[in-house]
């Protein structure tokens, strides 16, 4: 097998791991009464999302991508983003979620990173990760087409999260 096909197939368990950790924490949330937002942007993300890694993927294995200093600044990016959602997972703790959840009297994460970089897990997670993808799989049809539109999904959510956090949690206060 490839260092191509490897690569996604780890970062395929990676985000399967934390997908079961988003899962455990809604349910918890749920169950302590939150809300969620943003319902059909959040589908749409998840459907783009395994879109660009089966497409990307795809196109490694029909055009036998070889593993360039292309690739490697691909999975360069792919570790990062992994490393920064590690981070974010651990800084917001048991309200980290894929989907857009506030708990009751969400409070806001006053860490640096949050201040530094409004939307971390969009601009240093996500992001990367599928630049990462496109480049280590030498995707271009996938970065021409997906990409664009995983964008605008996520323009989406970071302009209902600016909301919310504007008329919800930073309201509510600081989280110490």
């Amino acid at each position: 097998m490839s260092i191509i096909i490897c690569s996604m197939l780890i970062m395929f368990i990676i985000r399967l791991a934390y997908l079961k950790l988003s899962i455990k924490n809604e349910k918890a949330l749920r169950m302590n009464g939150a809300t969620e937002y943003g319902v059909g942007v959040s589908k749409a993300i998840t459907i783009l999302h395994i879109i660009l890694y089966f497409s990307a993927l795809t196109e490694a294995i029909v055009k036998k991508a070889s593993f360039t200093h292309i690739s490697l600044l691909g999975l360069c990016l792919m570790i990062f983003s992994v490393i920064v959602l590690h981070t974010v997972t651990r800084l917001l703790g048991s309200i980290w979620t894929v989907k857009l959840m506030l708990a009751n009297n969400h409070l806001y994460v006053d860490h640096w990173l949050f201040r530094v970089v409004k939307h971390p897990n969009y601009f240093l997670n996500i992001g990367p990760e599928l630049v990462g993808i496109v480049l280590l799989c030498h995707a271009k049809y996938t970065a021409i087409i997906v990409l664009p539109l995983y964008c605008f999904a996520i323009y989406l959510r970071i302009k209902e999260e600016n909301r919310l956090l504007r008329t919800i949690i930073i309201p509510n206060g600081i989280k110490r």
